[in-house]
């Protein structure tokens, strides 16, 4: 690995880092989310504590996140898609465990969202519907979720993206999975909240 791409990855885990939950809820006057709700920083949770517009100014910020260190890397090295894949992924885990937080995040989704918008938009495309479907019909975000990050791979692989953007793809699914075990209980225990 190159001294650029070292540092490439070095700033995008700090750019995943940025809880822009926290950010907002602070500019908005909203209550600390991680004392609200469950607890969590990310854009669902901003919604039940602040509204809707708090929630998507939080859904901006965490995919942008994580969309602008994979241009980066795009810029850096166009002929080498592995470079783009860390960087999305360096960002996801910033996001995840953010270095500003004592390494307690947020679970992914919309960074992940932002990464593979750059990525793989297609595929994005696709996931969107399977969300948006499992949303519709459960109304859980978190089966959404875990039901668009889970088959994010496959839909990637079939769509003839690149390898590096595959396992990206896997390991960003993996880390979503666990990041929602939590959820995974209470959805087994029946005890999930409904979005709407």
């Amino acid at each position: 690995m190159t001294a650029t791409a070292f540092f490439l990855l070095i700033a995008a885990y700090l750019a995943g880092s940025i809880p822009c939950g926290i950010l907002v809820s602070k500019c908005l006057g909203i209550p600390d989310p991680r004392q609200q709700g469950s607890g969590n920083i990310g854009a669902t949770n901003i919604s039940r504590v602040g509204g809707k517009k708090a929630g998507l100014i939080t859904l901006a910020g965490d995919a942008l996140k994580g969309a602008v260190p994979v241009l980066a890397g795009l810029w850096l090295a166009p002929e080498t898609p592995f470079v783009a894949g860390l960087a999305g992924l360096a960002a996801f885990l910033g996001h995840l465990y953010p270095i500003f937080l004592g390494f307690k995040g947020g679970k992914g989704i919309a960074t992940g969202l932002g990464v593979f918008l750059v990525l793989a938009p297609w595929a994005i495309a696709v996931e969107a519907l399977v969300f948006l479907a499992v949303i519709l019909i459960l109304r859980i975000v978190s089966v959404g979720s875990l039901a668009a990050a889970l088959t994010l791979p496959l839909c990637i692989c079939l769509l003839d993206y690149p390898k590096a953007y595959a396992l990206t793809a896997l390991l960003v699914a993996i880390l979503t999975t666990y990041k929602h075990r939590e959820n995974i209980k209470r959805l087994i225990a029946g005890q999930e909240p409904k979005f709407f």
